[in-house]
């Protein structure tokens, strides 16, 4: 048999096309480095302390404003303060403390949090996600895979079931996560208003010349210049706030404390939960519409999971556990005392309780960790919107990474200059802590409930937590999220429709991106090239090569984009090594380096093309050095394929000499075999050098799209308006795909499409 013979068997076998070729994953060596953030102790309590400059400061400073929230009618009854004392208590037990701190946090993705995170969960294990561009190989990614319960429970398979085959689920459950994420950035808004504005109010104590006018400017000033600072990183800025929250917990524990003893040390009593039945049987309704107050004492318990990406969920649980959560306690506690005594300066509880000689130490100290309270939204929202930006669920925003060390750690300049807007706006429009607090509390509750709703499905397909614990769940934590959330809906003509009109307008700009990004890969799918077209592409003779490498990039995993075809058309010439590249994110939070770039190879041969496929997590960095990174992983593929070829000849080889052959054959066969791989090996030396010299004298050529989207002539009048004039607006006011990519201008080239969708 000869050479050429054996070449033309095996070719269908090794070769195959790009839609039906294996891909191929190009290792880069493991790094073994790196350690989990829970790998010490020390790395713990370093962690721990950071997080309270950045986590806490929005639970931490709502004893500034809850009891005038709650009894902002006045105290119409002595024994309402325990009533109200026993709700906080129980309110902050279960919610941030046992739900947050002991069950959500382990609902997290590879260590990032958020309402993505808990998405992203499901979808990897539901295979409910409306992403297009997903293949069975995202699935091998080690940090893909979830651990399982080996139980398997009836219940878990039935819902999973019944998820994966209903469209209308899957889109109802993107719906929800959009819903969680924009009311986390509502969040954002309200807590700096709010935080800032109650501290700043304390200076009437020695003075009535400041108006609430006057309140409000000052307000405004520390609130920019909270904004301004965050461009430094959230690692210098925990670093810089810790210190300040320390302190602040100190005091307030410490004053509580002081206010227990010297007022009345029967509060105590208020862990009783009859004083709450008590205190809704004597005010009824007025109760009810007091917990919309209550609530506020978990404000910034969602910050806890949002803000796990920059820490890690031993650090948020000893930092809680150790110091936020008994100072909360006794500052509560101090307060509902001292209200025991003087229930008629129940609006300004927190600095009437101070005692004189801490009044102006306080007052600082609250001005600055109101300040800091700030930062626990404005970080969680750094992080879910680059998650949701890395999902396609969000139009593209420049990213900064700003901690070497932690790669969780973002500032987004143009979310944060939006927030400041925002808060600014808020603060001037209400000026009222009372008014702010109507809104806030809304959305603080609606993000509560919206997570609760994904981790009982985590809980069920997941977990395959026993269903008593589960119904459980539901009948305790559940349900009193329901009644706050009644509670507060019931003030939505006083404030409370803000965070939802924030909401609305969020999620029609997240919906409307995230479907026409599905659209206009269907499209491209649906008009990829076939493989008999480019064997003609590459058989035509008018059809020159000029130096060089061109990459063309693409949403398409599956098969070749019609920019291609678009760009041949027009230009009779192709580079002399061609790589189809495109960026996808997983529903993963990171996806190990070696396992990164996959390869293919486009057939005919001659056409020298690739196919590669970039997945990310949607917290990964995108290689500064992509291009070398890049041909560097292509050098590797080309020699990993020809190792297959290689392996897959011994194995005929040695089979042939299993067989019943004569031996002049067999040892004419082993000839054969030992060419073709000389051959192959000659032609992997040729391919790597001609890659290396393009590359290095040549150099890349980055061909981008340019699309143009529109609805078709019979689309419906509702597409008409999404796609032609919303889409259009938002993508004339974002980043280009070229700054994204971070591509060199002078190697670039645009092809312009037009996509009827």
């Amino acid at each position: 048999m000869s050479d050429d013979q054996l070449k033309r068997n095996m070719r269908p076998i090794l070769h195959k096309p790009y839609g039906s070729m294996d891909l191929v994953s190009v290792k880069a060596p493991a790094n073994h480095g790196s350690h989990s953030k829970d790998s010490n102790w020390w790395v713990v309590l370093n962690l721990a302390f950071q997080s309270i400059g950045i986590v806490y400061g929005d639970l931490g400073t709502s004893p500034l404003y809850v009891y005038p929230s709650i009894f902002s009618n006045g105290i119409k009854h002595r024994d309402d303060i325990l009533g109200a004392l026993s709700l906080v208590f129980y309110t902050l037990t279960f919610l941030p403390l046992v739900k947050y701190v002991f069950v959500v946090l382990r609902a997290n993705d590879n260590g990032e949090g958020g309402t993505f995170a808990l998405y992203s969960l499901i979808c990897r294990y539901a295979r409910v996600s409306l992403i297009p561009s997903q293949q069975a190989e995202d699935r091998e990614v080690s940090n893909y895979k979830l651990e399982l319960p080996s139980k398997r429970l009836k219940l878990a398979s039935v819902l999973k079931s019944s998820l994966q085959k209903s469209q209308f689920a899957k889109i109802f459950l993107l719906l929800v996560t959009m819903l969680g994420t924009s009311m986390v950035i509502g969040d954002s808004i309200f807590t700096p208003s709010i935080s800032v504005l109650s501290a700043v109010a304390g200076v009437k104590e020695v003075t009535s010349a400041l108006t609430d006018d006057m309140i409000a400017g000052i307000s405004v000033v520390i609130l920019i210049f909270l904004f301004m600072i965050q461009r430094f990183g959230t690692h210098r800025v925990s670093y810089t706030f810790a210190p300040v929250l320390c302190v602040w917990f100190v005091l307030i524990g410490g004053i509580g404390f002081y206010n227990i003893i010297k007022h009345d040390k029967t509060v105590l009593k208020a862990i009783n939960p009859m004083y709450i039945v008590e205190y809704f049987i004597r005010n009824k309704k007025d109760a009810w519409i007091s917990l919309g107050g209550v609530v506020l004492c978990t404000t910034g318990a969602e910050a806890l999971f949002a803000d796990l990406g920059h820490f890690s969920v031993r650090a948020i649980q000893v930092s809680m556990c150790s110091m936020v959560y008994p100072a909360l306690i006794f500052a509560y506690t101090g307060q509902s005392s001292y209200l025991r005594q003087y229930p008629d300066e129940v609006s300004d509880a927190f600095y009437k309780s101070v005692p004189g000689p801490l009044y102006w130490p306080m007052f600082v100290v609250s001005i600055l960790a109101a300040a800091i309270a700030s930062q626990a939204m404005i970080s969680g929202t750094f992080s879910i919107v680059h998650q949701s930006l890395s999902l396609g669920c969000f139009p593209p925003v420049k990213v900064v990474y700003t901690s070497a060390n932690h790669e969780g750690q973002v500032y987004i300049p143009a979310i944060n200059y939006i927030l400041m807007l925002a808060c600014i706006g808020v603060t001037a429009g209400f000026k009222s802590t009372v008014k702010i607090g109507n809104a806030y509390g809304t959305a603080v509750v609606f993000v509560m409930t919206l997570t609760s709703s994904l981790l009982v499905l985590v809980m069920i397909m997941i977990w395959k937590t026993n269903i008593f614990l589960i119904i459980l769940y539901i009948l305790t934590i559940g349900f009193v999220e329901l009644l706050y959330l009644s509670s507060v809906l019931y003030k939505f003509t006083s404030g409370g429709y803000l965070p939802l009109v924030f909401s609305a307008v969020l999620m029609i700009i997240m919906y409307v991106w995230n479907d026409v990004y599905r659209r206009k890969y269907h499209y491209e799918l649906d008009h990829k090239i076939s493989p008999g077209r480019l064997k003609e592409i590459s058989a035509n003779k008018n059809m020159s090569r000029i130096p060089g490498l061109a990459m063309f990039y693409s949403e398409l995993v599956h098969g070749i984009p019609p920019i291609f075809e678009h760009y041949v058309s027009n230009v009779p010439a192709l580079h002399s090594i061609i790589v189809f590249v495109s960026m996808k994110s997983l529903h993963i939070n990171e996806v190990p380096p070696e396992e990164r770039y996959f390869f293919r190879r486009v057939e005919p041969r001659e056409l020298f093309a690739f196919r590669c496929v970039v997945r990310y997590g949607y917290k990964d960095v995108r290689e500064v050095a992509f291009e070398e990174t890049l041909v560097t992983r292509l050098k590797e593929f080309i020699q990993e394929e020809i190792l297959l070829q290689n392996q897959m000849l011994s194995t005929i080889g040695n089979n042939a000499e299993k067989g019943t052959e004569p031996e002049g054959e067999i040892v004419e066969r082993n000839n054969d075999v030992a060419n073709a791989k000389q051959v192959e090996e000659e032609i992997m030396q040729q391919e790597i050098e001609q890659l290396q010299k393009e590359w290095e004298e040549a150099g890349i050529v980055h061909m981008i799209g340019e699309s143009e989207v529109i609805a078709k002539k019979e689309a419906n009048i509702m597409k008409r308006i999404v796609i032609n004039h919303v889409y259009n607006l938002l993508k004339r006011n974002v980043r280009q795909r070229e700054k994204v990519f971070d591509i060199p201008h002078k190697r670039m080239l645009k092809v312009g499409m037009t996509y009827q969708l």
